[in-house]
């Protein structure tokens, strides 16, 4: 991995258009719009990924399976779009193996966690090399902290608060590709909040690696002296936000505090997305979670307690070495006896450099995703049977800009989808409406509106 000392000389920019695609978490999408703005300031021209472009920037996601392969199959997509196109790869994947990136035909830079906020340096001379530039860094050295947030959806925008991870859990790569925990400053998370209302979007979703971490500084230091529950606290009074809603919280960082709070709130939804990743206490032990099975279930029956109505989402891995069949339906059990609403599930896979990777007791691939398959369908399951549990009630939704087949969809705060006819004028509003039925695709439509 090369380190960058000069950047190119700079050329006339302002016919350039520059084309940015997101893989994988919300964190990424608050990022590749905070990038999209530095280069745009440069008078480069921002345009869709489906358009013809000069420039490609694909910000690559290392936690689901295939990066490879997906990044492969964007790539040969810009190049039939454009053969001459200048195709540049940033994010997770492209600082846990630029090497490997740049040895995919048509890629013609990559940069690492150090380098892709100073994109707008780079792209200023795109004479293609004969093979890839990388401009990369150990992780070690990456401890500063870049401020981010989305406004590219009409309704709704990603506010990074947090950065990094000082976990050292046996099947994450996140630590690797971007270093230790560290967080915004409180002065600039508010201003980056009224920003967002500014632009007149009514719903905030806070986003970060671990933002129940929310306190540590440049460097992972303890300079903001400021805990995740100062923070929403500070946030919670920005009028003009309709919405807060908090991405992802680790069960050991979500104190009752804080899910007392938000049951106080007027802006916090109860929406809570906790993960779990299993059921069995000896594979959380393996794993090196901070957790067991009953702080999991002490979160839960708290959430219920005081928000009957909350939605739970919750993160699960099948297929982790040594799940036996026990372990697995323990964690079957463990999931259908808890009051949640779905689940995100992963099936394991193998990260070079991480300690489970070494682990005793592989678990087949067929297994893997036929425990995968029960798992999904158990969070239809669930999801079924929350949404089951609001018919009749009337909730406020927030309905969302995109005309899909002809209807309009929105969320309430408790995170129940429905949708109505299209209709322009409700993009970005809040309607009232009494819930009524559950169709065939499982989206939940209404009778009585406002």
């Amino acid at each position: 991995m090369e380190n960058m000392i000069q950047y190119p000389l700079k050329t006339d920019t302002c016919d350039t258009r520059v084309a940015f695609h997101t893989l994988g978490c919300k964190l990424n999408f608050s990022e590749t719009s905070t990038i999209a703005s530095s280069v745009e300031k440069e008078n480069f021209k921002i345009v869709s990924f489906e358009s013809f472009a000069e420039v490609y920037v694909i910000n690559s996601c290392s936690v689901t399976e295939n990066a490879e392969k997906r990044v492969k199959v964007l790539v040969k997509k810009v190049l039939k779009k454009n053969p001459a196109g200048f195709i540049i790869l940033i994010g997770c994947y492209a600082q846990l193996q630029p090497n490997v990136i740049a040895a995919i035909d048509g890629v013609d830079m990559v940069l690492g966690a150090s380098e892709k906020f100073k994109l707008k340096e780079y792209i200023q001379d795109l004479s293609k090399k004969p093979k890839a530039q990388v401009y990369s860094c150990e992780i070690e050295s990456v401890h500063f902290y870049e401020s981010s947030y989305s406004t590219n959806e009409r309704t709704r925008a990603f506010l990074k608060v947090q950065d990094g991870c000082d976990y050292k859990c046996t099947y994450c790569t996140i630590p690797r590709a971007r270093g230790v925990s560290r967080s915004d400053t409180l002065e600039n998370v508010i201003q980056n909040a009224n920003r967002i209302a500014d632009a007149g979007l009514k719903e905030i979703v806070l986003t970060g690696v671990n933002i129940g971490d929310y306190g540590k500084g440049e460097k992972g230091d303890k300079a903001h002296k400021n805990t995740f529950l100062d923070l929403i606290t500070a946030l919670d009074s920005i009028e003009p936000i309709s919405r807060i809603r908090i991405s992802s919280i680790e069960p050991n960082l979500l104190s009752f505090e804080i899910i007392s709070f938000v049951a106080k709130s007027e802006r916090f939804v109860p929406h809570f997305h906790i993960p779990l990743q299993s059921g069995s206490d000896r594979i959380l032990k393996s794993m090196k979670r901070r957790y067991l099975s009953s702080m999991y279930v002490d979160r839960v029956k708290c959430i219920k307690s005081i928000m009957p109505d909350a939605c739970i989402g919750v993160d699960v891995i099948v297929g982790y070495p040594g799940e036996t069949e026990e372990a697995f339906l323990e964690t079957y059990h463990f999931l259908n006896d808890l009051p949640i609403s779905y689940l995100h599930v992963f099936s394991y896979s193998e990260r070079p450099n991480t300690e489970a990777i070494s682990f005793k007791g592989i678990v087949p691939t067929e297994v893997r995703s036929k425990r995968s398959k029960m798992l999904r369908g158990l969070s239809v399951k669930k999801r079924r049977a929350f949404y089951e549990s609001q018919l009749g009630k009337t909730v406020e939704v927030l309905f969302e800009g995109v005309n899909k087949k002809g209807y309009i969809t929105g969320f309430s705060k408790n995170y129940i989808k429905v949708r109505a006819p299209w209709n322009p004028d409700w993009v970005n509003t809040v309607r009232k409406v009494k819930l009524n039925k559950i169709d065939n695709e499982g989206i939940v439509r209404f009778s009585v509106f406002n």
